[in-house]
């Protein structure tokens, strides 16, 4: 096995990896809150997630990868005011939480497949392990860490200092703690970091998740569902835990400190963070309209492993700038790949390589082993394979490799070609346009009129020759800056 280096947030340096048991890898990676789809920046922490795992087992390491499911009990806010997200999401859809928290639930893992990550050893969800959670809340209790108030079961931030001499929020600082809880006052709170372990139902029966408990009715807060699932399924020290840059300031502290309240036990030994995707060099947010799913790819037209090409692009811990261009780009560019590696599939000889090429075919491999080992750097694995397909060694060796490297990139290179996507100006309106996959000429000049008809504002006309578009068996997918064309069967 070679080294492996990763950068580690509660160091805050790069370090080598020394596993607690080399036999037995522990990671587990902060999954979604099913209250709607996830986005696409969830899904660049999942795909470092995926790239950590598959780079450890092509080392030689057998890992078990743990991630939650929130469906219960994660708050509006952080400082665990508000509602339930599960409790808004119904009032929004005006379906029941068990419903809304499976649909999303079946829609998160459709998306997974779709990015072709790594299924979880272990997808577990916190509806299924409340006796789990009551049980470390009572151990909890029983140690001194915790207090009652009007409204639920806190951890006590001040007395986890005093009674084990640890610093609490270890990950960031206690400024950057408060300003992640977007602290709001509650004068019951002893300190203004203390989080919720149980939150009592205001009336009881008119939730549709609440349990019993040694405290009253309720449901558990958002952070003990990960303290008592990832102990579960990885012991009570494990080695990698995964999660987004904005899980740092607040969450992940209060993960460690109940633990290791709970255990007297270093928690995790390495904490990993993925940063934020900023989306046309802003920040993403539903309230801006631009926090994009998988079903927005593909519905634009894109093949969705052409989003898991884009995060490769840049490194996990480095600002990623979504747009639709870059998008396109990299669509663009796994269809060239595919085109590539379908030629080399068609090399029916083996060549007898030189000692000059089996060298070189060898430290290509080892190049593109240290790339990922050195901290997952997928930007210079990727650059790595593009070597491999400019160079000189036989075509065959250049798929071999190129399989190889794509058992960690995960972009499907043996697949067929994508489909291909491309822009036009529509002659008389003017208009520019994606058409994805082939758009007869006839379709397209039915658009070019369509678009004649809306700028004269005559929207019945426009109406008709939209039916007549569909009817021929495309549709048109309209946003602000550009129109989409794709057969509907794609």
């Amino acid at each position: 096995m070679r080294d492996i280096y990763l950068t580690n947030s509660l160091s805050r340096k790069k370090e080598k990896f020394e596993p607690l048991n080399p036999s037995n890898i522990g990671i587990y990676t902060c999954g979604p809150t099913v209250y709607d789809r996830a986005h696409i920046g969830n899904f660049r922490t999942y795909t470092t997630s995926d790239i950590v795992v598959r780079t450890l087992r092509s080392n030689g390491f057998n890992v078990k990868y743990v991630m939650n499911i929130t469906d219960v009990g994660h708050l509006v806010s952080d400082a665990d005011e508000g509602e339930d997200k599960m409790e808004k999401a119904v009032k929004r859809e005006g379906k029941n939480a068990w419903e809304i928290a499976k649909f999303y639930t079946q829609e998160f893992v459709k998306d997974m497949e779709l990015l072709n990550l790594i299924k979880p050893d272990n997808l577990v969800k916190a509806t299924e392990h409340i006796e789990e959670q009551i049980f470390l809340i009572k151990k909890l209790e029983a140690k001194g860490f915790t207090y009652k108030t009007s409204d639920g079961i806190y951890f006590n931030t001040q007395k986890y200092e005093e009674l084990t001499g640890k610093k609490y929020g270890e990950l960031s600082t206690i400024d950057e703690v408060k300003e992640g809880a977007r602290v709001e006052k509650n004068p019951e709170k002893k300190n203004s970091t203390d989080f919720a372990l149980w939150k009592f139902s205001e009336k009881p029966g008119d939730r549709d998740m609440e349990w019993e408990s040694p405290w009253g009715i309720g449901f558990p807060g958002w952070h003990i569902e990960c303290s008592a699932m990832s102990m579960k399924y990885l012991g009570e020290s494990f080695d990698i835990h995964i999660g987004g840059e904005d899980l740092k300031p607040t969450h992940h502290p209060n993960e460690i400190a109940q633990s290791e309240a709970v255990t007297d036990k270093q928690f995790v030994k390495y904490w990993m963070h993925a940063t934020f995707l900023q989306i046309d060099s802003s920040k993403m947010a539903k309230s801006k309209g631009n926090a994009y799913n998988i079903k927005d790819v593909i519905d634009r037209g894109f093949e969705p492993l052409a989003l898991r090409y884009l995060y490769l692009t840049a490194h996990y811990r480095d600002t990623l700038n979504f747009t639709w261009e870059s998008l396109r780009s990299a669509n663009k560019t796994l269809s060239n790949l595919r085109k590539q590696m379908s030629s080399l599939r068609n090399q029916k000889t083996r060549t007898i390589l030189s000692e000059e090429k089996r060298k070189k075919v060898e430290d290509f491999g080892k190049k593109f082993l240290e790339a990922v080992n050195d901290d997952f750097n997928t930007p210079r694995a990727v650059a790595v394979l593009w070597e491999v397909l400019k160079s000189n060694i036989p075509s065959e060796d250049k798929y071999d490799l190129a399989i190889t490297f794509d058992e960690i990139l995960g972009v499907g290179l043996a697949y067929l070609p994508t489909i291909e996507t491309k822009e036009i100006i529509l002659p008389n309106s003017g208009l520019q346009v994606i058409v994805v996959g082939e758009v007869p000429e006839k379709v397209v000049n039915l658009i070019d009129k369509r678009e004649m008809a809306r700028n004269s504002k005559d929207y019945s006309k426009a109406d008709a020759l939209r039916e007549k578009i569909v009817q021929k068996g495309f549709e048109l997918i309209d946003s602000q800056a550009e129109l989409i064309i794709r057969p509907k069967d794609l």
